[in-house]
């Protein structure tokens, strides 16, 4: 065993297939490869679909969660600015998330 850890994440769009169009499934690729140099964190795939991008990354599961996350805001951001609109991957529906249910250890 080498002791390298690896993590695959994914994030999909909650309405829409927004990586169907190349310029923007392009982009968001491009953004993805950006932040792993940035962080430091070697991509080791990286695969979509017209709804979703999946990186296997050389890197823990909490890392990876943050890699995510800043993949959608910066994506978001940029979609946004660009095409005047509100989202590009999508807004989870609130009126599904009970706010008084505690999170639970498995």
């Amino acid at each position: 065993m080498t002791g390298e850890t690896s993590t695959e994440i994914t994030l999909r769009a909650l309405e829409g297939e927004p990586l169907k169009h190349d310029h923007i499934r392009e982009m968001v690729v491009a953004t993805a490869h950006a932040i792993a140099e940035r962080q430091g964190v070697r991509v080791i795939d990286l695969q979509t679909t017209p709804a979703a991008i999946t990186a296997r990354l050389e890197t823990g599961r909490i890392e990876a969660i943050g890699f995510a996350s800043e993949l959608r805001r910066l994506t978001t951001s940029w979609y946004c600015h660009k095409f005047g609109v509100e989202t590009l991957w999508g807004e989870a529906n609130r009126d599904d998330y009970d706010a008084d249910e505690e999170w639970k250890s498995v």
